[in-house]
């Protein structure tokens, strides 16, 4: 008898339902296409070649017995609670069926209450799971997902494969301490040397080593740093203080790098400023306290321009440091230091080239310029000129554009900015051009949006670390991971004092001209702290000496050079200084205020005010009948640091 169209049928069904059960039974999986490598026994890890199309679910990577496992445990689930349901309350679930059919309309509306408490369940599900998984899928998207493409063909890999089967990086993969696996296939054709380069390109890395296992099964590398940066960087470490010591004037150091490299930017040859870009908590201040001590050691001034007034505590009254906390008082340096930066070029057009690149410290000592939180400081100097200004006067802020004069002006004057911003967007500092001055950038905790807004020429970014103290220093279109020296600001103030202004000098006027001096005959003697101070020559040459510009200023007059026309200008504007006096003459308050102190405050019962009521007015160091007498030099350091009203001078002495 002939077979029927419907007996084939028959046949193949039941071909197929045997075919069901034996995979299902087997761990196999159900449709009966394989595809990827794993086994009854071993997570698969890629995709097989041949699958070019269709997506592959993730219980294809499971392991065949975990299939199983899933799958009868599933099954006695089910038939568990059918059980449980129909002949354990068989009764009460038959009444309750006949109760829906009978009146429909609770059971409606209930179905309808619970259908919304479930949408709404489920959507507050969805968001708490997105908001959870943000930073993996971040992760994925910028990291492991660019590394598969990159490695799914010299791998010889179908790009369907998921990542996460064979890349296994953690989420802190830039750590010293981390480690990446990679599984390879054990077939071993392909070529090392090019997938070892991709890691390191993709990921961003440097001075890693790779560790390969070629036998067996199990073939796989793993990638780990060879040299990172020291954990923690003080100035207690063994050798740090003498390093420090000898550190060039101009480059001070940062911190170190891989395998204890000296991290530092040369403020005459490579970058005259520099950008400091992180978030609350990255580290801003320490990274400033650590270079400005330095430049005050080796006898630089300092205009710390600290808005928030407190970020910088260890420079109160340091020798060298003018502190500006008021608005007022950061208006008026920033114009101050501007006319002094157009004096240095004005001065260095008399120079011979020559003489200027081999004596760039004839222009005046180098001034070092502190510019804290410049999204704020920004803001409240253009709302300050516009509660001042009057008609006639430009809208745009005075002080604004004098820091853009000092940021294009070159390194010759000497003038260096140091920015802090949160977000040093073109806005915040004045323009992209302004922002184009800032050659050497000290990046923190940065976003990715941050790193590609500063240094986009630095390519691939690397993976920012939350390692505190751990920062990035981007030079000539390189990125050097560096752990920064933490100096303390008991250890910032000593090392600032024990340098040049350890001698009791102050620095000069910005209205009165520095003297230029004679090079030195033992430079090493000169840039060292610990020699003794060189004595005068005669009258008729400057002293030997192109450290201590501060006393110049006190000793000698400039010698007579031609004048322009803008110069005598200049001269006949500018008010007349009184001579310096001997800052360890003791004198009672009255006369300290008559001679020295009637410029920078206001009255006499505001000095006698602050004697009563501030407790850093310095203390009397001796007595004169019933009167106390004062060391004006004590004095003129607390007027120059005191926290002062909104009019205020901020010259130095």
């Amino acid at each position: 008898m002939a077979r029927t169209k419907f007996d084939r049928q028959v046949d193949e069904t039941a071909e197929s339902v045997a075919f069901v059960i034996g995979r299902f039974l087997a761990g196999r999986p159900l449709r009966g296409e394989r595809k990827t490598d794993a086994t009854f026994w071993r997570k698969g890890t890629r995709v097989l070649p041949k699958v070019v199309e269709g997506h592959v679910s993730r219980s294809s990577y499971r392991a065949g017995w975990q299939r199983l496992t899933f799958r009868i445990s599933g099954l006695a689930a089910t038939g568990a609670g059918g059980y449980w349901t129909l002949w354990k309350n068989q009764d009460a679930t038959f009444a309750a069926v006949r109760d829906v059919w009978e009146n429909p309309d609770p059971a409606i509306a209930t179905a309808q209450t619970g259908g919304i408490g479930l949408v709404s369940a489920a959507a507050v599900g969805g968001a708490v799971y997105g908001l959870a998984t943000r930073k993996r899928r971040e992760f994925m998207r910028e990291w492991v997902t660019p590394l598969h493409e990159a490695l799914a063909v010299p791998l010889g890999m179908s790009e369907l494969t998921d990542p996460r089967r064979y890349l296994h990086i953690p989420r802190n993969f830039s750590d010293d301490d981390a480690e990446i696996r990679i599984d390879v296939p054990a077939h071993m054709r392909f070529n090392e040397d090019l997938v070892a380069d991709l890691i390191v390109k993709k990921l961003a890395l440097e001075n890693v080593s790779f560790t390969w296992r070629r036998a067996g099964r199990d073939t796989h590398v793993i990638v780990k740093k060879r040299q990172a940066p020291p954990k923690m960087l003080r100035l207690s470490d063994p050798g740090v203080r003498e390093i420090l010591a000898k550190m060039p004037e101009s480059a001070p150091l940062i911190g170190f790098g891989a395998g204890k490299k000296k991290v530092s930017v040369d403020l005459d040859a490579d970058s005259p400023h520099v950008l400091i870009s992180a978030g609350t908590g990255g580290g801003k201040s320490t990274i400033l306290r650590t270079i400005c001590c330095q430049f005050i050691h080796n006898g630089a001034h300092a205009y710390v321009l600290d808005f928030k007034r407190i970020s910088h505590t260890w420079a109160r009254g340091v020798p060298g440091v003018t502190y500006c906390r008021d608005i007022a008082e950061i208006h008026d340096a920033l114009i101050r230091l501007a006319q002094e930066g157009q004096r240095r070029i004005r001065l260095a057009e008399q120079m011979a080239d020559d003489v200027l690149e081999r004596e760039p410290w004839r222009v005046g000592p180098r001034l070092v310029i502190l510019l804290e939180e410049v999204n704020a400081t920004m803001g409240q100097l253009k709302r300050y000129w516009a509660k001042i200004r009057e008609s006639g006067d430009p809208k745009e802020s005075p002080a604004v554009d004098a820091l853009a004069e000092i940021l294009f002006m070159g390194r010759q004057v000497r003038l260096h900015v140091l920015l802090v911003a949160q977000s040093a967007t073109a806005r915040a500092i004045g323009g992209p051009e302004m922002r184009e001055n800032f050659s050497t950038r000290i990046l923190v905790r940065y976003t990715l949006n941050a790193w590609r807004m500063l240094v986009p020429e630095v390519s691939p970014i690397p993976m920012p670390s939350q390692h505190n103290g751990r920062v990035q220093v981007v030079t000539r279109g390189r990125a050097q991971e560096t752990q920064v020296l933490n100096l303390s600001n008991e250890e910032a103030r000593e090392w600032a004092m024990s340098g040049i202004h350890s001698k009791g000098t102050a620095g000069p006027s910005l209205h009165q001209p520095p003297v230029p001096a004679a090079p030195p005959d033992d430079f090493a003697g000169a840039c060292n702290t610990h020699a003794q101070e060189i004595p005068p020559t005669p009258a008729t040459e400057p002293p030997a000496s192109n450290r201590d510009l501060a006393a110049e200023a006190r000793s000698l007059t400039p010698s007579p050079s031609p004048a322009t026309p803008a110069d005598t200008a200049a001269a006949a504007t500018s008010p007349v200084q009184p001579a310096p006096a001997d800052d360890h003459q003791e004198l009672g308050l009255r006369e300290a205020y008559d001679q020295h102190l009637s410029e920078t405050i206001a009255s006499l019962a505001a000095l006698r005010w602050a004697r009563a009521n501030d407790p850093e007015f310095p203390a009397p160091v001796g007595k004169r009948g019933t009167a106390f007498l004062y060391r004006i030099g004590d004095l003129k350091k607390w007027a120059r640091n005191r926290p002062r009203a909104a009019t205020g001078t901020t010259d130095l002495d």
